[in-house]
């Protein structure tokens, strides 16, 4: 591979890495944001939850954009709002600013995973699955180790360093992304003959607004009723509000030309969607887990954000250690076996966390880690090839946007969860609750892998 590839490989990558990066260190920073600003359990998880509606919704709109645009543009227009949005967040007058300057973070870091990887598809002709799994090292590297980066700045130099760490990588990722990512102009012509509401119309403007508000309205009811520990109307109302608008969604996606998540494919395609529904109690249970240890760590155990972040290395190490093996033992044996053994790893790992009392050893934490550490590095490779397996060739871009749409419904129903089960206020008999619930999830999803392996076995005897 030549030189400039590498070159621009290192330029795409320092800019992708910002959106796990950004979502994993707040896991971290929770305790600490609780108490500054004076919260809740649930208030401050909104901190988790606008940043992954906002990435749900800003990558598929901006991979769209892209192709008005050119990738290029919309990479570093991208790297520009990540920057504004990095430099303000630490002066935040209170939570809700806070909150606005993490949901433009998350729309500027997703503008670059919207499209870093096609930017290195097309630029990078040879070796391009080598190309391709450099990336992914980068953003599976920097969710890994997301945690022990947050725990050891926010230590040092408190929470606003949390953001404060990307202006490096988004100053060095700009002066190398001008100098090495192609300039494009095919797109220019199209774009200028676009009209505001047609392209409202293309990246289905409805849609996103059902989404977003009915989503929103939904969890706010949820939530509010379970922090304040009894139902009001007030709360009965919202949720209702909610679960109608998400089911006006829905009737429009069916009906849509262009819709931002296309409902039809899923029916049409039932390997796929099963492998859609895996793939999000994956990301359910392992981001559960992901925001709780580091919570039950400091609030139940009154470890330090530094120990934490060191604690929390396992579950990082262990996942990008796996993944490489796994990627080998998937090519040989297809990626059912490598799923069957990651389910029964978490269903151990939570089981492992059920077990976990006021005074258990930490090593007894770093087991469970590392059970879930591996088996993320067995779904990394593993979810990834059930997807191409079950997906027809020609619908495999459509498959990949369902497929990030999928992890983030997961990411955010963990923290829906957290919060439900927490009521406001995290404790120790809530995190013994969560773990009988990832239990139940993790068996749910050895007995699914099972019968995936079974489908497969008989499709290869009747073939």
């Amino acid at each position: 591979m030549s030189a400039r590839n590498w070159w621009l490989m290192i330029s795409v990558g320092l800019g992708i890495l910002l959106n796990p990066l950004n979502s994993s260190m707040v896991s971290v920073a929770i305790p600490r944001l609780q108490n500054v600003f004076q919260l809740d359990y649930t208030g401050v998880s909104w901190i988790i939850f606008s940043f992954y509606i906002a990435s749900s919704i800003a990558q598929p709109v901006m991979g769209k954009a892209s192709d008005l645009f050119g990738r290029r543009k919309i990479f570093l227009t991208g790297l520009v709002v990540a920057f504004i949005a990095s430099l303000l967040a630490p002066f935040a007058p209170s939570f809700a600013w806070l909150l606005v300057f993490r949901i433009v973070q998350a729309i500027g870091t997703s503008m670059m995973v919207a499209v870093g990887m096609a930017i290195v598809r097309i630029h990078v002709t040879e070796k391009q699955a080598t190309a391709l799994s450099v990336l992914s090292i980068f953003l599976s590297g920097a969710a890994a180790i997301g945690p022990f980066i947050g725990g050891v700045i926010i230590h040092w130099w408190g929470w606003p360093a949390i953001f404060f760490v990307n202006i490096p990588f988004v100053v060095v990722s700009f002066l190398l992304s001008w100098r090495n990512i192609p300039k494009e102009n095919s797109s220019l012509t199209v774009s200028s003959g676009m009209s505001l509401r047609k392209w409202i119309n293309w990246i289905d403007g409805s849609g996103i607004l059902l989404f977003t508000v009915g989503l929103v309205a939904l969890l706010i009811g949820l939530l509010s009723a379970k922090s304040s520990g009894h139902i009001a109307v007030g709360n009965v109302i919202v949720s209702l509000i909610g679960l109608a608008l998400l089911g006006v969604f829905v009737r429009h996606e069916l009906k849509a030309t262009s819709p931002f998540i296309p409902l039809r494919t899923f029916a049409k395609y039932p390997a796929m969607t099963w492998v859609n529904v895996e793939f999000m109690l994956v990301n359910v249970l392992f981001y559960s887990l992901f925001f709780g240890v580091p919570s039950y760590l400091q609030m139940v155990r009154h470890v330090s954000e530094y120990q934490t972040g060191i604690l929390m290395l396992t579950l990082g190490l262990c996942s990008l250690v796996t993944s490489p093996i796994a990627g080998r033992w998937i090519d040989k044996s297809g990626p059912g076996p490598a799923l069957l053994v990651s389910a029964i790893l978490m269903t151990a790992g939570s089981v492992w966390l059920v077990t976990l009392n006021q005074s258990s050893p930490v090593i007894r934490v770093c087991l469970a880690l590392a059970a879930f550490g591996i088996s993320n590095g067995l779904n990394n490779v593993g979810m990834q090839a059930a997807l191409f397996q079950s997906s027809p060739k020609e619908m495999i871009g459509v498959a990949s946007g369902l497929f990030n749409t999928s992890r983030y419904l997961g990411t955010i129903l963990s923290s829906l969860l957290i919060g439900i089960v927490m009521r406001g206020k995290f404790s120790f008999e809530g995190f013994q609750v969560l773990g009988i619930i990832l239990t139940i999830i993790a068996l749910s999803l050895v007995f699914m892998s099972r019968r995936r392996r079974k489908s497969g076995e008989l499709q290869e005897r009747i073939n």
